[in-house]
């Protein structure tokens, strides 16, 4: 657990995909956080921690059902606000004397409209307006299939949607606040003011900042390696960088950083990579060409998480080799974020559900000879860019957008060949600079080129062609947790196929992908 002299919100992680949304709106508003899953939160855990107040996520699991998850109890006598979020609504309910059940016609999922009634309270200030066009509704984000069906005793009701009658619930006496919906989420528009109110009543100062957090990471990572050496997989992304700099100002000399050039790089990639790193950081550099070796192993293999645990493995074996080299390295440092652990393993050993592997995370060997330092592991992409300027990164760094740690192999569905490497790097090159021509590059979140696993028919210069088809994907996002696609104009599109299609030999036909995450995620695979 970590010591810090900040006052502490407890977030108990009940398995929602999106419970590190809700420390995102806290760290918004400066409030330290640290999410603990259901089950490593006791009585004396609660002891210890001495939270100012609490928070219970959302859940996919029904609080009636045999080993359904459930907060100690003695967290209800801690006398300090605690608020819950959808099934963190219902386990209170549960626990407190109310009743949950589950009926035909009351599941909402998506877009709702909360309807105030007539009582108020300072939780909720701010949060109803009647000149929006609503009447005085206001939209909110469900995912729930069960619902309270009766509140506890001292429980009031705040705030009703057609199937939620009690949407928003209140025990003033005891400060504890409850909501059906996610107001941690985008698509509930005054999420992060319900948060904002929550904290003010709890008391937060709001006295927690990146600043605290570079402060905070530098003596955790001082404490964890001591005066052992760190090797640290830089991929020349934002990520690895932030990580990398942040670990040398903790250590200085003991960290050596090993960027391996796999051969699924993009265009021009590894020497970019480590001509800047040492033209502009004073760091020990090794530049590993390991593409033979990743090639390789990657030869017939299709499927998805087979490629990337076959990733994750010869990364860490190279690791292991290059640990030896510099004198016994016994860390391997990566930038590992927290969209990356969500879809990879549950955070903290919670229990939510496993979404795809990242060679990083779910693609790690059981047994590695080196222990890992992480210290961006709880961190989304825009704030490992606002740590990264804390750092002193230049903001035309900071500002690249992200690219996999497993490169093009998740760009390639299918089987992965030369040939199709070779075709990505060129149209993807095209549609980046096209993209910045256009004067685009700083609205897209992650903009990048995938090679379908399929051939279609074309006709160029009066002649029958046979060759790939190419997806253009683009999105906008905060976080990586959710992401919509970027609306390029007609002319764009049309402009960027012709150039692709021109420039690069070997593709005959390119779409635009424009699913959301979700349902889609960001990459393909």
């Amino acid at each position: 657990m970590t010591q810090t002299s900040h006052d502490r919100l407890l977030i108990i992680d009940f398995g929602s995909q999106v419970t590190q949304l809700i420390a995102r709106r806290l760290r918004e508003l400066n409030v330290y956080c640290e999410i603990h899953p259901f089950n490593r939160v006791d009585d004396a855990f609660l002891t210890a921690f001495a939270p100012r107040a609490v928070i219970f996520s959302g859940g996919p699991a029904s609080v009636f059902t045999e080993g359904a998850p459930m907060p100690p109890a003695g967290v209800f006598d801690l006398g300090v606000p605690i608020l819950g979020i959808c099934y963190g609504q219902q386990v209170m309910m549960h626990c407190l004397g109310g009743k949950v059940e589950r009926g035909h016609g009351t599941a909402e999922f998506g877009r709702a409209y909360v309807t105030p009634t007539a009582t108020t309270h300072p939780i909720l200030s701010g949060w109803f307006d009647t000149d929006d066009g609503n009447g005085g509704r206001e939209q909110v984000w469900m995912s729930h299939g069960d619902h309270v069906s009766e509140i506890a005793p001292g429980f009031q009701v705040l705030g009703t949607s057609p199937n939620a009658p009690f949407a928003i619930t209140a025990n003033p006496e005891r400060h504890f606040y409850a909501v059906q919906f996610h107001p941690e989420v985008h698509h509930t528009p005054k999420g992060a003011k319900l948060y904002e109110n929550f904290v003010r009543l709890a008391g937060f100062k709001g006295d927690w900042t990146m600043g605290a957090y570079r402060e905070e990471a530098i003596r955790k990572i001082r404490e964890q390696v001591g005066d052992q050496k760190v090797i640290c997989g830089l991929s020349g992304g934002v990520d690895s960088s932030v990580a990398a700099v942040l670990i040398h100002e903790a250590i200085g000399d003991q960290l050596t950083c090993v960027f391996v050039d796999h051969g699924l790089l993009r265009l021009g990639e590894a020497e970019q990579v480590v001509t800047m790193f040492r033209d502009h950081y004073n760091m020990p550099l090794i530049h590993a060409d390991e593409s033979d070796l990743f090639l390789g192993a990657l030869e017939g293999i299709s499927d998805p998480e087979v490629k990337r645990k076959t990733i994750g493995r010869l990364f860490i074996e190279v690791f292991e080799k290059h640990a030896k080299s510099v004198g016994g390295a016994t860390f391997l440092a990566q930038g590992t974020l927290y969209p990356d652990v969500i879809e990879s393993v549950s955070f903290s050993g919670g229990p939510s559900v496993t979404i795809k592997s990242h060679h990083n995370v779910g693609g790690l060997p059981e047994k590695m000879g080196m222990k890992l330092v992480e210290p961006l592991r709880e961190l989304f992409k825009d704030e490992v860019r606002a740590l990264g300027r804390e750092l002193g990164l230049p903001d035309a760094f900071i500002g690249r957008h992200p690219f996999p740690g497993p490169g093009l192999a998740i760009r390639c569905p299918g089987e992965i060949t030369r040939e199709k490497l070779d075709i990505l790097r060129r149209a993807d090159a095209v549609y980046i600079d096209q993209i910045r021509k256009h004067g685009l590059y700083d609205e897209i979140w992650q903009a990048f080129a995938a090679i379908l696993p399929m051939r279609t028919v074309g006709v160029m210069g009066d002649g029958r062609t046979y060759d790939y088809a190419l997806a253009l994907r683009a999105v906008t996002s905060v976080d990586g947790m959710t992401a919509d696609y970027y609306p390029f104009t007609h002319d764009f599109l049309g402009e960027t196929a012709t150039r692709i299609i021109n420039e690069v030999q070997g593709v005959n036909r390119v779409f635009y992908d424009c699913t959301s995450k979700p349902p889609g995620t960001i990459e393909l695979e």
